[in-house]
């Protein structure tokens, strides 16, 4: 009866064109899967169009910035591993590197914590489009070294004071994952993660100098994308075993610097109110999100291809508002 119901709505709000570009939807609820959809549209891998892809419960979907809130998910798991420097620690010391870097007064403030809030104070411009070298992301991959890059952007403001969106704090962080772990972050990843949760399929996408990149290059399948939604929901338990320290998730998701729109940022997690129900959730680019919603028990996964669209938000809100919720009725 609710899986029907969910297909009328989302029927309904595709009449009304407010899910264009959709291209799946799973729900899980109380550890069962409530409802998948499936649909055909055309795909890309980072800028590479795959063309029209008919998807399935075995498709490999471009997560994009999802990708940040699980490289958090895994700093957290390094954390607890004793192999990552804790969130009040300085940033610089861990870039020995960079001393002249570290010698700069104005940047000895810097912590790690300032990375996983992506609130460095740095000049960074990730709204220019990403197929353009002034986008900052961009520039940084095509940079001699990225970690440099991004350490000696020009400070535009106090470290701690505001949230700015910034695939390079996320590049550290995956930086610190692979230096204190002794192996690529993916490598970990699948080892610690991926392979724990039954996640047999998946792909990491890397730059040209071959290093993955934390901050946009995963590909999952949407069930397994819910697997981690399911993850963070038990607060970091599956199948009876601890693969997140439980601290960890309560940090992660604890709401630290407002994002200038109706959400709040943990450590690269977005925490907001939806129809009265807190919920926490990942983001990517074109409509990619993994909304977990604690009351409820349920997570929700939404994949779409509505790339680099200034609208690529209205597909995913509208997926939860206007269907997965009215049909759990609870609005």
């Amino acid at each position: 009866m609710m899986t029907s119901r969910m297909g009328e709505l989302l029927a309904g709000a595709d009449r009304a064109g407010q899910v264009d570009g959709l291209h799946a939807v799973v729900v899980v609820r109380g550890g069962e899967t409530l409802w998948e959809h499936y649909g055909t549209g055309e795909d890309f891998s980072w800028e590479h169009s795959l063309g029209q892809v008919d998807f399935g419960p075995a498709t490999l979907h471009d997560l994009r910035s999802v990708t940040k809130s699980v490289t958090a998910l895994l700093y957290g798991i390094a954390l607890g591993d004793g192999l990552v420097p804790a969130p009040a620690q300085p940033l610089l010391r861990q870039f020995p590197e960079y001393p002249d870097l570290a010698a700069d007064p104005d940047r000895a403030g810097l912590t790690v914590a300032h990375a996983l809030t992506m609130s460095l104070g740095l000049e960074w411009r990730e709204e220019v489009p990403y197929d353009s070298p002034d986008n900052a992301e961009i520039a940084m991959d095509l940079a001699p070294d990225r970690y440099r890059y991004v350490l000696e952007r020009p400070i535009v403001e106090p470290p701690g004071e505001r949230w700015s969106y910034c695939g390079g704090a996320t590049t550290l962080l995956g930086k610190l994952i692979a230096d204190g772990t002794g192996q690529a972050w993916e490598a970990y990843g699948q080892a610690k993660l991926f392979a724990p949760l039954g996640v047999e399929q998946f792909h990491w996408m890397a730059g040209d100098d071959g290093v993955a990149s934390p901050a946009s290059g995963l590909r999952l399948t949407p069930r397994d994308l819910a697997r981690i939604g399911e993850l963070v929901l038990a607060g970091g338990v599956w199948a009876g075993r601890r693969l997140v320290p439980a601290s960890w998730i309560s940090e992660m998701l604890e709401p630290r610097l407002p994002t200038g729109w109706d959400a709040e940022f943990g450590y690269h997690w977005y925490l907001q109110s939806v129809a009265g129900h807190r919920t926490a959730a990942a983001m990517g680019n074109g409509g990619q999100r993994l909304t977990v919603l604690p009351d409820l028990d349920t997570v929700v996964v939404v994949t779409a291809g509505n790339y680099d669209d200034p609208e690529q938000w209205r597909t995913p809100v509208a997926v939860l508002e206007q269907v997965v919720l009215p049909a759990l009725d609870v609005t």
